[in-house]
């Protein structure tokens, strides 16, 4: 009998009895672990997974039940789960039930975004959604379009790169506080370094970028941010964007973490000034619970995209493309690329504007807790309110390794995953809130288990 295809009419049938496999395999896993992640560490977990299959290659097959189930069990048995309330270290969010469905979808039909006759009804989805999406950024905007990306990296690439193709070798000013892709992007595309202002209160500061802006020639791309990856604070946008407009400057916003904040009435005038932008990066696999990849660069007219078109005969020929199908070459740089618009657009759709804020402000208020519970504590402190879901805290009179070894411990004892910054020229532990359904018990429990290690290190106890 053949192997199965996940598509076409018979397709359904034949992942059914494999889905069940699956979501068992999931569920065992997932009460196996018990927690955030595995206990044990990088050994324990890595003689896990390798007990799954040796070689990893065999000569005879296993079969697709006993290879689904062995290994499925194995990585979530193994995984940091971000659905856990206290798996909390990263920008790494917890997918939605239904955006994950649609992504199996996605997967079974396969359609290949590269040119319409792989993805006819994609295409179509696609060119609807990212407009939409622009327009919540560049609401006064005529043709605001964007291009769905792998993440915040691709998308400052890509800003830079339109940036550097419409001005030829820009400068970049970005702050301290900027994401390391920016820097990597000006090295990838043959760009001077960035010139690195101050951000002394953790965002950029405005004296300096006016004193930068008139030191150095043009052209000069500013690129700020709206949602640091560590602290999660947001640059005076509006301030930023009058001193690149004095000085003849573009601006770029990197929104990776803050900008699905537009969804939400009570948080989205933490972002104004960001339609000012000449380009916006925004993620939905952040503060919008999807799957990754979830990304897009957004411009405000879908002109600025122009550079990115390129040719290709056997994708986008000519007269295919006067006879009125959509050349989809220009919409990425990459060539193979999976339909994500699917899983937002169902997202979308589900939710509507209503259920998105709301996600989004229990999200923020769960974190305001947090702080709350910090600040009562009498062992802990606080670095600062959260601007956005991110909470910096560490224990009252810690020292930086101790305040390191606290969260390599919890990683240890498989017991909690918290993230590290440095900030005030101290090391702080990093709790990034993005669970929605975080509860205040579990907040509680966490304050509990970073001060029972800190107890336990205070009193020679050898980290487990």
């Amino acid at each position: 009998m053949p192997t199965p295809l996940a598509g076409g009419t018979t397709g359904p049938t034949a992942l059914r009895p494999l889905l069940e496999t699956v979501l068992n395999a999931l569920e065992q896993g997932a009460t196996r672990r018990g927690g955030p992640l595995p206990a044990g560490g990088p050994d324990t977990t890595t003689a896990r997974i390798r007990a799954t299959g040796r070689p990893r290659i065999p000569h005879t097959g296993t079969g697709a039940e006993h290879a689904l189930r062995t290994l499925v069990t194995a990585l979530t048995e193994g995984a940091a789960d971000p659905a856990h309330p206290h798996c909390a270290a990263h920008l790494h969010t917890p997918p939605l039930a239904l955006a994950a469905a649609a992504d199996l979808a996605a997967s079974a039909l396969n359609p290949s975004m590269d040119s319409w006759d792989q993805a006819p009804a994609a295409s179509a989805l696609e060119a609807d959604l990212t407009a939409a999406l622009a327009a919540e950024i560049y609401p006064h905007a005529t043709t605001p379009d964007a291009v769905i990306t792998t993440g915040g990296t691709e998308a400052n690439q890509l800003a830079l790169l339109l940036a550097r193709e419409r001005h030829g070798p820009v400068q970049t000013i970005c702050a301290a506080n900027a994401h390391h892709s920016i820097t990597r992007a000006t090295w990838l595309l043959g760009l001077p370094e960035p010139i690195v202002i101050p951000a002394p209160t953790g965002v950029m500061d405005p004296a300096a970028l006016h004193e930068a802006l008139t030191r150095h020639h043009h052209p000069l791309l500013v690129t700020a941010t709206a949602g640091t990856t560590d602290t999660g604070q947001i640059d005076p946008l509006d301030t930023i964007a009058d001193l690149c407009t004095a000085h003849g400057a573009e601006l770029h916003i990197d929104a990776a973490y803050g900008g699905p904040l537009l969804f939400s009435p009570t948080h989205r005038t933490a972002l104004h000034g960001i339609d000012r932008a000449h380009s916006v990066t925004f993620d939905l696999h952040k503060l919008g619970w999807q799957p990754a990849s979830a990304s897009l660069l957004a411009v405000p007219d879908h002109h600025h995209l122009d550079a990115l078109h390129h040719h290709a005969p056997y994708l986008n020929a000519d007269d295919d493309t006067e006879a009125g199908i959509p050349d989809l070459l220009g919409r990425s740089l990459r060539t193979t690329r999976r339909p994500d618009a699917l899983k937002i657009a169902v997202t979308l759709q589900a939710l509507g504007r209503t259920g998105l804020a709301d996600l989004i402000d229990r999200t923020l208020t769960t974190a305001q807790h947090l702080a709350d519970l910090i600040t009562q504590h009498p062992t802990l402190e606080l670095h600062d309110r959260p601007t956005i879901s991110t909470v910096l805290f560490r224990p009252t009179g810690a020292t930086d390794h101790t305040v390191a070894t606290i969260r390599r411990t919890l990683l240890n004892r498989g017991h909690a995953v918290l993230g590290r910054a440095e900030a005030d020229g101290r090391r702080w532990l990093k709790a990034t809130l993005l669970n929605p359904h975080t509860t205040p018990h579990d907040l509680h429990t966490l304050i509990d288990l970073v001060t029972t290690v800190t107890d336990d290190l205070a009193e020679g106890s050898t980290p487990r």
